[in-house]
């Protein structure tokens, strides 16, 4: 994990991941150990899909749900890489017992 302050973040995020790489807004962010669970989520997630295929499914998902929802923020909420770390986010010990692909159990 590479943490990298303020490149490509957008208005509204603090942080944002791309494997390998974690961007955060703020340096004090490098410290909300929350956030960062959160984030190394999203790392292993992309790692399982080979980077590439995390990125088109969140995209594809993020369309279909945006169609349904017609709310960005609900539809942000609702995507299953999203609602997986967002739920574990405070269980600083769910990497260590995480399963292979758990994200599939948050598909709507």
């Amino acid at each position: 994990m590479i943490i990298v302050f303020k490149l490509i973040i957008p208005n509204n995020y603090s942080s944002l991941t791309i494997w390998p790489l974690i961007f955060i807004k703020n340096e004090y962010l490098k410290k909300d150990v929350k956030l960062l669970n959160h984030e190394k989520i999203h790392l292993k997630q992309q790692k399982e899909l080979l980077w590439i295929f995390f990125f088109i499914w969140y995209s594809v998902e993020y369309l279909i749900l945006f169609i349904k929802h017609k709310n960005h923020n609900t539809t942000y909420k609702s995507i299953c890489f999203e609602k997986e770390s967002y739920l574990n986010e405070k269980n600083l010990s769910y990497l260590k017992h995480r399963k292979h692909y758990s994200f599939l159990k948050h598909l709507q």
